[in-house]
């Protein structure tokens, strides 16, 4: 059954607590979170636990006394060799090499490789890509979509009930420009062969046309005040541009193989933003400002946000308290995570913080990135001063196939181009989640796909070396299971690689605790690392046998890992590179 293995680190910080505990019974040390790290240097343990510190201040102590406390009052796990106290009160755990070794022996006969069910059923609610209708998905689009789907299969795979939002960008005035355009100069063989490139042409000329006439402008309001109020034609051709539009983009969603579970866009709220006016006002959270309705919050340092503008129209702030409304009651999430660029951070430090005087329980968490930029001439194929995603992904899978071409000549045509859209889709994904989400990314290829470094093709090809390493063992040891033999652990760097795997689980509950899928790609370029000296500097094959066997094993136990952690990045990991 799923999660009743612990990992070493939830086995010893369960551990510290207890002996604390006894240490302090007349202290109340439920709010304190007392756990342990891994240790910075292999000179003072595997571990340490730094609670000695915390507890200082309140017991007016010093923490070294207090760690020493901790020691003489400690009764040590099976798996621990042997704790020490060093600097202000750092406690410095020594494990067992057998303990990490059976750790390893039971993660492995784990489905989920010991990750930890702490989400216990809780949904969140996770708002990402968010694209606008009519209009192509573009490079900036890639950083909330890829972040995005990250966090959702961590969440997803700690347990957590994740439902996948994509709120569309499917309202506006644009309509009203796009509809008067689509009637006047649509090219309907373009709408049948490129849709949403089309849609974005009528716009642009529609909207070049309102700027330089204004009757074209005021018959643009027109239709849109006739969408608004239901007109059957008029919604008859917006519900066609959302089809169409979203065709193009579930390509692209396939192609990164990205998945929702809801496409609510701002439409589908529409109906519930006057609500939102109303419960404002019986709030007293209004007020009226040149004929607009706004939230003053410059007390609290934030500005005005306007709710109502002085035409009637609603805007962003309006459509998100609604759509928090809607959310809290039909689904209850314990959090709703929102990721996009770092030019909305004022949108939702203001938006949160109505919520909040609303009385709204529910945590709302904006992770917001850094922009991509791209040096000049990077990309082949440009279409104005806009880079299509389409193309990136394209570009990628090319450069992608040169690779595996020259790798791999004897693979034929069809594997080839299966490897390459593999490596191309991971190259990007990963150049974006190996950073940190505030970072601004600089894309270049030649750090995508570099075959040594920090980047996705080296961990797929460390996985791919794995797999070969396994084919060698079981044509050379025909019929012999390594299952069979123990997991014994020998060798200095053998021990190294055996307790980065065992920290697997931990990198991704911090990774998920943080929002931040860049510390779940730093573990997985360490452990490639970690193994890849590992395997240079002992024998495997012509290693004596139950050592052989026990070395296959947390080979097959790397592998298993990368698969799984660049899967919860949603990379893949092809067999052969």
């Amino acid at each position: 059954m799923k999660n009743k293995l612990s990992s070493l680190e939830m086995k010893l910080s369960v551990w510290c607590a207890e002996t604390f505990a006894s240490c302090f019974p007349e202290m109340d040390l439920s709010a304190l979170q007392i756990g342990v790290i891994p240790s910075r240097n292999e000179q003072f343990g595997d571990c340490q636990c730094e609670t000695a510190m915390k507890l200082a201040k309140e017991l007016k102590s010093n923490p070294r006394v207090i760690a020493q406390r901790f020691s003489e009052k400690a009764v040590l796990p099976d798996f621990v060799e042997k704790i020490e106290i060093a600097g202000p009160g750092f406690i410095n755990i020594h494990l067992k090499t057998t303990g990490i070794a059976a750790q390893l022996d039971a993660m492995q006969f784990d489905e989920s490789l010991g990750l930890p069910d702490i989400g216990n059923g809780q949904t969140v609610i996770i708002d990402y890509s968010s694209p606008n209708i009519a209009k192509p998905m573009h490079i900036g689009h890639i950083r909330s979509t890829v972040i995005g789907n990250a966090l959702d299969r961590l969440y997803r795979a700690l347990g957590y009930n994740v439902i996948a939002d994509n709120h569309l960008g499917d309202w506006g005035t644009q309509f009203g420009l796009i509809i008067l355009g689509y009637r006047e100069f649509a090219d309907q063989e373009a709408l049948r062969t490129a849709p949403v490139e089309e849609l974005e042409r009528i716009y642009v000329k529609s909207y070049t046309l309102s700027k330089e006439d204004e009757n074209w402008r005021d018959r643009a309001k027109a239709e849109l005040v006739k969408l608004q109020q239901g007109d059957p034609e008029n919604r008859a051709l917006w519900e066609k541009f959302v089809e169409l539009t979203l065709g193009e983009f579930n390509r692209i969603y396939k192609r990164l193989d990205v998945s929702f579970d809801l496409y609510r866009g701002e439409s589908f709220y529409n109906d519930h933003l006057s609500g939102v006016i109303d419960l404002l006002n019986e709030k007293n959270l209004l007020e009226e400002s040149d004929g607009a309705l706004i939230c003053n919050l410059e007390a609290d340092g934030l500005n005005v946000a306007i709710v109502r503008k002085s035409d009637g129209g609603y805007n962003y702030t309006t459509t998100d308290i609604a759509t928090v409304l809607a959310r809290t009651e039909e689904f209850k999430p314990a959090e709703i995570i929102y990721v996009t660029d770092e030019r909305q951070q004022l949108h939702f430090k203001q938006f949160f913080h109505i919520c909040r005087k609303l009385g709204i329980p529910t945590k709302l968490t904006h992770v917001w990135f850094g922009l991509m930029r791209l040096p000049e001439a990077t990309f082949s194929t440009r279409e104005g001063n806009v880079i299509k995603l389409e193309a990136l992904l394209d570009e990628a899978e090319a450069r992608a196939l040169d690779i595996v071409k020259q790798s791999s000549p004897e693979m034929n045509e069809i594997q080839q181009r299966e490897v390459a859209r593999a490596v191309g889709i991971g190259a990007v994904k990963y150049t974006d989640l190996s950073q940190n989400p505030q970072s601004l990314v600089t894309f270049t290829w030649e750090k995508a796909l570099a075959m040594d470094g920090n980047s996705a093709p080296y961990l797929q090809y460390a996985y791919a070396r794995i797999a070969s390493v396994r084919d060698k063992y079981a044509d050379k040891f025909p019929g012999i299971n390594p299952e069979d033999y123990p997991i014994v652990i020998n060798e200095e760097i053998e021990r190294r690689l055996a307790l980065k795997l065992t920290r697997f689980p931990a990198s991704v509950e911090t990774a998920a605790k943080l929002d931040r899928p860049s510390i779940l790609a730093d573990y997985l370029y360490d452990l490639s690392q970690a193994y890849s000296s590992f395997y240079q500097n002992v024998p495997f094959l012509k290693a004596k046998e139950g050592v052989r066997e026990s070395r296959i094993r947390i080979c097959t136990l790397t592998a298993a890992i990368l698969k799984k952690g660049l899967s919860l990045l949603g990379i893949e990991t092809p067999e052969r590179i």
